[in-house]
Parts: C-alpha cells; sequence; structure tokens
C-alpha cells in the first residue's frame, strides 16, 4: 500500500506541506535532498507521526527532500566531524597551553577579562548575556557567539571579519573595547613567566614566546570544543531512532520543508556559513548594526550577519546579533517572515538601504507546529559541559 505523501512529485509544490496537487502554483522552492520527493497533499493529510519516524529513521540520503529554493547549495544534515586528538606530546602540550592562556585574564589590558569571560563551558561556550560586557565593563554591541565548532568555520564573528581562530583571538585581545592589550604586551607578559616558558617548551620545541604561538596554542584549544554526540539528534543520527520524540521528528521535518529552515541552516553545523539580511539592521535607528558591510563596504551587504549554527542552541540563549530575542520570540517571526523595512522620507534613494532576503517568506506556521520546529532544536542539545580552569603558571619570575 503506498503512502500518498511519499510519492515521486512529477512538478514542483509550492511548498512541502499543505500542497493539493501538482497542479500547483508554480515556486522558486524545489524538493532536494536524498531519496524521495516530499507531498504532502492536502486530501491525503499530514503524515503521521509514526510514518515520519519510519521516514527518518533511514540512512539521511534516503530522508523525504528538504524544500530548498533555487540557487541555494542544500548540505544534508548529519554528525559533526570530530576533534582529533594529538598523538604527540608537543601536540598534546599545545592543546593544555592553550587552555591555560585561554583562561588567563592576564592577557588583558586590565589583567581582569580572560577569553573564558565571554565563552564559558558553563553557559555552552557563550556568556548568556543580550550582549557582552567589555573593557571597564563597556556594554558592547554584540552578542558573543558559542565558540563550539568555532574550528570548523570558515568566517568568524557576527560579521565574518575573521577567517581564523588565531585572527579571531587577536582581533580581541586588540580591541580596545574588548580585552584592551595589544601584540607586544601580551607577548611580554607571557614571556616573563618561567612556567609558561616551559610549557612553550614542551609544546614547540623552545621556549621562545611568540605572539603566533600563543595565538596557535589558544587554537588548538579551542579545536577541541566540538559537539560531542550527546545530543538526541545526534544519537538519533547514530542509529537510536528511539532518542528523538514524536514532536521531535514531526519539528525535523517541518524545519526542513514547510518551515523553510534549511535554506539557510543546513549541514552538520546547520549554518549555510554564508550571510544573510533578516530585517534586523535596525537601520537609521539607535540600535542600527549594518554588519557584513563595515567589512566589505560592499552596499548589497548592508545588514547582513553570519548564519549562526544550531548546534546546541537551547544552550545560547539569548539569540541574534543583538542578543534581544528568545527562542519562541524567534520562531514567532520566522513565521511571519521577519521584520520588513520600509524607506522613510528621505531614503528614497538611500544607496544603502538594506534589503531582506528573498529566502524569508511568510509562512503562518500553527501553534502545534512552532511548538514542534523548537522541540527539533531542543533535540540538539548537549549534555552540559563544565570545565575547572586550570592553574595558572607565576609571572615575572623568568631569568
Amino acid at each position: 500500500m503506498s503512502t500518498p505523501w511519499l510519492r515521486p512529485l512529477s512538478c514542483l509544490a509550492a511548498a512541502a506541506v499543505a500542497v493539493a496537487s501538482c497542479a500547483a502554483p508554480e515556486s522558486t522552492s524545489a524538493p532536494q535532498g536524498g531519496g524521495t520527493a516530499v507531498e504532502v497533499a492536502a486530501t491525503a493529510g499530514s503524515p503521521s507521526a509514526s510514518e515520519l519516524r519510519a521516514a527518518y529513521s533511514k540512512p539521511t540520503a534516503e530522508w523525504p527532500a528538504a524544500t530548498i529554493d533555487d540557487g541555494v547549495t542544500f548540505v544534508e544534515l548529519g554528525l559533526v566531524e570530530k576533534h582529533v586528538a594529538p598523538k604527540d606530546d608537543a601536540g598534546k602540550a599545545r592543546i593544555e597551553l592553550g587552555k591555560a592562556l585561554f583562561f588567563d585574564p592576564r592577557l588583558s589590558g586590565t589583567g581582569q577579562m580572560a577569553c573564558a569571560s565571554c565563552h564559558d563551558a558553563d553557559l555552552a561556550w557563550a556568556d548568556g548575556r543580550t550582549t557582552s560586557f567589555g573593557h571597564a565593563f563597556k556594554q558592547l554591541r554584540r552578542n558573543a557567539p558559542s565558540i563550539q565548532n568555532a574550528a570548523l568555520l570558515p568566517r568568524l564573528f557576527w560579521d565574518g571579519r575573521a577567517s581564523s581562530l588565531e585572527d579571531q583571538a587577536l582581533m580581541v585581545f586588540e580591541n580596545a573595547d574588548e580585552m584592551h592589550n595589544n601584540a607586544a604586551a601580551i607577548q611580554q607578559v607571557v614571556a616573563q613567566s618561567k612556567g609558561y616558558r616551559e610549557r612553550f617548551a614542551v609544546a614547540f620545541g623552545d621556549d621562545a614566546v611568540t605572539l603566533p604561538r600563543i595565538l596557535s596554542a589558544i587554537a588548538a584549544f579551542e579545536d577541541t570544543v566540538r559537539s560531542d554526540g550527546s545530543s538526541a539528534f545526534d544519537k538519533f543520527l547514530a542509529g537510536d531512532h528511539a532518542a528523538m520524540s514524536d514532536e521531535a521528528i514531526t519539528g525535523l521535518h517541518l524545519f526542513r520543508t514547510k518551515a523553510r529552515c534549511a535554506n539557510c541552516h543546513n549541514g552538520p553545523l546547520l549554518t549555510d556559513h554564508s550571510f544573510h539580511d533578516l530585517g534586523l539592521s535596525y537601520y537609521g535607528r539607535e540600535l542600527e548594526d549594518l554588519g557584513r558591510y563595515r567589512v566589505t563596504n560592499e552596499p548589497s551587504d548592508v545588514g547582513k550577519f553570519k548564519t549562526p549554527s544550531l548546534r546546541n542552541v537551547t544552550r545560547t540563549a539569548p539569540y541574534m546579533h543583538n542578543g534581544l530575542f528568545d527562542l519562541e520570540g524567534v520562531v514567532n517571526m520566522y513565521s511571519a517572515g521577519m521584520a520588513t523595512l520600509r524607506r522613510k522620507a528621505g531614503q528614497e534613494n538611500d544607496p544603502l538601504f538594506p534589503t531582506k532576503s528573498p529566502l524569508l517568506k511568510k509562512l503562518d506556521l500553527t501553534k502545534d507546529e512552532k511548538r514542534a520546529v523548537i522541540a527539533f532544536l531542543e533535540s540538539l542539545e548537549e549534555r552540559r559541559r563544565r570545565m575547572r580552569p586550570p592553574e595558572l603558571p607565576a609571572l615575572g619570575d623568568a631569568r
């Protein structure tokens, strides 16, 4: 007996749900992904929880097809690449050295702020604040992203201005509003520590303290901060098909189809590594943030911000670059198609007026559908990781 919602499409579906027939209006969205395309016919009703569980218990290559817009590169969801622990003593020592440097507040201009101040293991490597505090307790403009899986990201910061963990760390060290220091001072502080010099000797073959080595060690530690496979979703992908609730599996299906999330949140990290304008630039207002434009100076980048990974997302609230939203609020906004800025008097010919991403569309998700999407996002939550700060070496005792 065939299942209507899993039958192949002979034409494009206008959406992944509530499509009456193949005579649906032409759309820029098309099913993509593994095996059989999905059409949830209105006459047949939505797939049952048991049907969805059976469909998603198959290999990901055979999952129901995602609804993806033309021109979007879609990568199927999957497990995160694991960190390969070094086998050599130098590699192991480099990670431990980086851990000490990551937790050491003495690398900041005040001696009171460490990398761990804004990236706390207890808070899923974020800080739980709307926006972080910086130098002299100044409130910064943007929410601190988690560093979990940051080693797998091609661009870092909300505006993508850093292309490596080393670049990212240096930019924070030298930012007057953040760690408020400079390369020479950081190198001098570390070099005057006998304990640090001993650790550098093991990690790099000699005790020379250089800025590139400091940054390399911090990056080596941060590279270890990855998803560990403890989430219900990862367990489900690994073959434990009882790990996710029916509601979460329904949410996974919606995430990939009607809710259109997979247009931007796809791949193992649930991000396309790209930049989009969600209508949240507050252009011309007090909270204005032009995002990617400040890096590229391209008018088309005004208001664009990096698509964040959704791994462990329920542990990293609040959300968006300005940290103004909770998870339910985010889902409600996406369902409504996000905010659309309107030109005011005097902005008619403004070349920098931001344009919201065409990937955003009004969805009108039901309350049950919103709850299901949130249940799926909750299934991405990993076990809580706690990390005791390491004992730091004394300073000023090197000869």
